[in-house]
């Protein structure tokens, strides 16, 4: 069934049970905040700005805007898109969306407009979506946008070159489109992270959205009585088929508008969030909060607190570890997933196997794994190869782009680009992306296996190992390494730190510089290339 059928279900059982709570911190409302559809007035504890909408409000909403596209022409197989920041309207935009039997097009908020228009034009797009954090954006390609038909703007002080969404919707009908929809009809288009290039365009069935609910529900068993804390941005396939859990479950889910460590800790406590999913970065930054005493934990309620979860990169295990230090009492789980694999839980490692902390799994529930050569022939145990999945997730394609779609897809097994391992118990451990391996004088080099290890150096915050060319062997392996608020660190201190590796594992050169993360928590290796290579340089400078 379309996972719209799951909403309408929350709407008829629970009609007057809080759905959806949005907080923003940076905010600070005066006095109650009034949301004039509803007449819904919210007070904000300690003064923050704090919005919520229970099923029924929630399923209405999606049927104002699903009827409001009816209006303008939009039909089955169409294109919408998405482009706003984390917010309570998101949702219900997104399942107004499916509900015409259009497909939903989510748009990456850091998007330039000009990655913006080759998007929109990539995915045929007949409809935008967007919030007042992308006006300028809009208004500087609006011009080229010929085959986009109508825009719609979610917020105050509406542009010219667009109509408001919340005054239309006031006026269209609450009743549900009656528009047939199966598990065969395509459903969405997501964009690829970009972090290997620029974002290719991947198209999923309605059947990939309902079957990621199913196995996200069977992995981490959520009740109604659970509240998802969702803080990664709802463009992601990540941060949604997670919160699919809380919607197959009927169970509250909070969006909050930022990752200041006592910001996400106050949210946890005031909300009584049960199921936090965190990125590797925010991890590190709570933990960090906590040792500088710039957060005490007694100030919060968090006994409720029974999991956190991790996906969308490499997990270091020395932060696992020192997480469970802290917090003794929480389940640890993380999942594996790519968009082309409509999200998380195609690799799972289970609550129950922390002791594997490192792994990212076996086979996630409906989900078949294997890791193999380039030949396509299985390798054998202990040996590195790529990982290929096969499940109810797997993309339809790339779209309009069948030569990528070739290099993937073969037999009905996705070809993920990761380098992985499996070991005596089948557990899989990630070693990196085929495309960042690093060929130094002959010898494969995974940079997760350095990064991993320096990241266990007291004084590194982070760090991302590239290669950089090198005459003699070809490529050397670069280390750029952020190093924490408040230490001084060597590169001398890192070489001696990194002398138990292989030789030729070890770094040849270390940078001091941020690295970047896209929403996501994934390194930005491209850009760390186009900065320290881009096929002029000669000779780093060591820098802080």
């Amino acid at each position: 069934m379309p996972i719209t059928d799951f909403l309408e279900k929350n709407a008829r059982l629970w009609p007057d049970d809080v759905a959806l709570v949005e907080i923003n911190p940076e905010l600070q409302p005066t006095g109650p905040i009034t949301w004039k559809e509803f007449n819904l007035i919210v007070t904000a504890p300690g003064g923050r700005y704090r919005r919520e909408m229970t099923w029924r409000e929630f399923d209405i909403k999606a049927n104002r805007f699903a009827n409001l596209l009816l209006t303008r022409g939009v039909k089955k197989g169409d294109k919408v898109a998405v482009l706003l920041m984390n917010c309570l309207e998101w949702l219900p935009i997104y399942f107004g969306i499916l509900k015409t039997g259009a497909l939903a097009v989510p748009m990456n908020y850091r998007y330039t407009s000009e990655e913006i228009k080759y998007c929109l034009e990539l995915a045929d797009v007949s409809v935008l979506v967007f919030g007042p954090e992308f006006v300028g954006r809009i208004e500087e390609i609006a011009p080229q946008l010929t085959d986009v038909r109508h825009m719609f703007y979610v917020g105050c002080d509406q542009p010219t070159f667009a109509d408001s969404y919340d005054r239309l919707v006031t006026y269209c009908s609450s009743s549900p489109p009656a528009i047939e929809i199966t598990d065969d009809d395509l459903a969405a288009i997501y964009f690829s992270s970009g972090t290997t290039g620029f974002p290719k365009a991947i198209l999923h069935r309605h059947r990939a959205l309902t079957t990621s609910a199913i196995i996200e529900q069977n992995h981490h068993g959520q009740t109604r009585s659970d509240v998802f804390l969702c803080i990664p941005p709802l463009y992601h396939t990540g941060a949604k088929m997670h919160w699919f859990g809380s919607l197959i479950s009927g169970s509250k889910a909070v969006l909050l508008r930022g990752v200041r460590p006592d910001w996400v800790l106050r949210t946890i406590s005031d909300e009584g969030a049960t199921i936090v999913w965190l990125l590797v970065p925010w991890v590190q930054d709570i933990l960090d909060a906590i040792d500088r005493g710039d957060v005490n934990l007694s100030d919060y309620t968090l006994d409720q607190w029974r999991l956190m979860h991790i996906g969308a990169q490499p997990v270091p295990p020395s932060l696992i570890k020192r997480w469970l230090s802290v917090f003794p009492n929480h389940d640890y789980d993380t999942n594996y997933g790519l968009s082309e694999s409509i999200g998380p839980g195609c690799v799972h490692l289970g609550v129950e196997n922390v002791d594997h902390v490192g792994a990212i799994g076996k086979a996630g529930h409906m989900w078949e794994t294997k890791i193999v050569r380039d030949d396509g022939t299985e390798v054998a145990v202990g040996e590195v190869g790529e990982l290929a999945v096969r499940g109810p997730g797997v993309m339809v394609e790339y779209y309009k782009n069948p030569a990528a779609t070739a290099e993937v897809l073969r037999d009905g097994w996705l070809y993920t680009g990761d380098m992985a391992r499996m070991d005596e118990h089948g557990f899989i451990y990630l070693v990196d992306r085929k495309k960042d391996v690093i060929i130094s004088g002959g010898e494969n080099i995974y940079p997760v296996q350095i990064e991993d290890h320096l990241r266990a150096h007291p004084k590194v915050k982070d760090v991302a190992v590239i290669g950089i060319p090198d005459d003699r062997l070809g490529e050397i392996a670069t280390a750029i390494v952020s190093v924490r608020d408040g230490e001084e660190c060597t590169e001398e201190e890192l070489a001696e730190f990194c002398s138990v590796l292989p030789r030729y594992k070890r770094p040849r050169k270390y940078i001091f510089d941020e690295v970047p993360r896209n929403p996501t928590g994934k390194i930005e290796k491209p850009k760390l290339r186009e900065k320290y290579v881009g096929g002029r340089l000669v000779e780093v400078q060591i820098t802080k």
